[in-house]
């Protein structure tokens, strides 16, 4: 049968995308069909915030009331079995017929389906065997990553860094830290050989990958930007400053250190601000209840901005997140697109005092981070180059 040159050019691809962190992987398959290819992600959604998966191994019975939860807790406490993490094996492994025939099957990250570990390395061969390619995406905590933070003298601070002032909060840290020990270890470097590439999707986790072997150029975060509407909110009577919580993450995320700062200017500036706290909400609710805003809390530990802080630029908000000297020289910005949070408060409280002072700061720095997104995570432009990198590596 003859073939067009068109045809030939295209090569639809077939991926399967395992695990899901801040909507990332939905963002990548968003990208991927527009341009002309077909993705399937697997996972759980990522517990309270409920992304979307095309085949859910979410667990059901292990955590579908509060009696089953306390059973489950208590065998964990008392042999380390984990009820959710076999269940959510089983499933993977119920679906596994769906997920053969792939071009490329990239992971989240080396424990992607969440299971065992025996479990995942088992899931791990049969996707190899059963499919042309696999990658391992660099987008969040994973070994080389705690690795690197736990030997880092030149980084000024980072995730660990109140672990690693004070060691009492090694329990708090512990879903971090896990990846240090032997058997999470031993699982990296189990996928690790098993991947033909690496790819990092920010600063953070390119300054730990940037000597490895297997590790490629930094590829941004996707955003799917048609699906963010920028609006820069009109400041009325006051400035609204958004604080998400993740209670999980408080400490991680310097969500301590953020309300330190609040507490500052709330008692400079009570009647020209408006400070909206919220909780560990699902995606679609966190997306909703910061509409308004005009700033957005993000963290303080990082040195680029995650998948939040993006969709938040995307939307006109003046972002606190990591935007310091490694983010300014990588992209070689000239103007500021973000606020560079720091962990010290007073920093922080400063940086607020400024934008509540000046408002007119805030529509050109919303301004800014708008374009600064479309041009560096277009999630078309972004799905490109990660076609690009699997058919090179393939």
């Amino acid at each position: 049968m003859d073939y067009s040159i068109f045809e030939i050019v295209i090569q639809r691809m077939k991926i399967l995308l395992i695990g899901e962190y801040s909507r990332f992987h939905n963002s990548l398959k968003e990208g991927l069909i527009s341009l002309g290819h077909t993705a399937t992600i697997v996972g759980t959604g990522d517990a309270f915030k409920k992304y979307p998966v095309d085949i859910s191994i979410v667990p059901t019975w292990s955590t579908s009331n509060g009696l089953m939860t306390k059973i489950k807790n208590l065998v964990y406490t008392l042999t380390k079995l984990d009820f959710a993490a076999v269940e959510i094996g089983y499933r993977f492994w119920k679906h596994r017929e769906q997920m053969k025939g792939y071009d490329v099957v990239q992971f989240i990250n080396s424990w992607s389906i969440r299971t065992t570990i025996a479990k995942e390395k088992k899931c791990i061969a049969f996707l190899e065997k059963h499919n042309k390619a696999l990658f391992l995406s660099a987008c969040g905590t994973d070994t080389p990553w705690i690795e690197s933070l736990l030997n880092d003298t030149q980084l000024p601070y980072h995730m660990l860094t109140p672990y690693l002032r004070n060691a009492s909060l090694k329990n708090y840290y512990s879903p971090a830290l896990k990846y240090v020990t032997p058997k999470y270890k031993t699982l990296y470097t189990y996928l690790e050989e098993k991947v033909r590439a690496i790819i990092p999707t920010d600063i953070d986790y390119y300054i730990a990958l940037r000597d490895h072997k297997k590790a490629t150029t930094l590829i941004p975060t996707p955003i799917n930007i048609g699906r963010l509407d920028f609006k820069v909110a009109p400041i009325q009577s006051k400035i609204v400053i958004f604080h998400g919580i993740n209670k999980s993450n408080y400490l991680k995320k310097g969500n301590d250190i953020f309300e330190e700062a609040l507490r500052v200017v709330q008692e400079k500036y009570a009647s020209q601000i408006e400070v909206i706290t919220v909780e560990s909400l699902p995606y679609t609710d966190y997306m909703k209840a910061y509409d308004e805003a005009h700033i957005l809390l993000d963290q303080v530990y990082s040195h680029d901005q995650g998948y939040n802080a993006l969709e938040a630029m995307a939307k006109g908000k003046v972002v606190f997140t990591g935007a310091g000297t490694y983010f300014m020289e990588h992209y070689q910005l000239e103007h500021i697109v973000a606020i560079n949070a720091t962990p010290d408060s007073a920093q922080i409280a400063e940086e607020l005092e400024k934008l509540i002072t000046h408002p007119e700061r805030i529509q050109e720095i919303a301004g800014n981070a708008r374009a600064f997104v479309e041009k560096y995570h277009d999630h078309k432009m972004i799905a490109q180059k990660y076609l690009d990198i699997w058919t090179k590596e393939s």
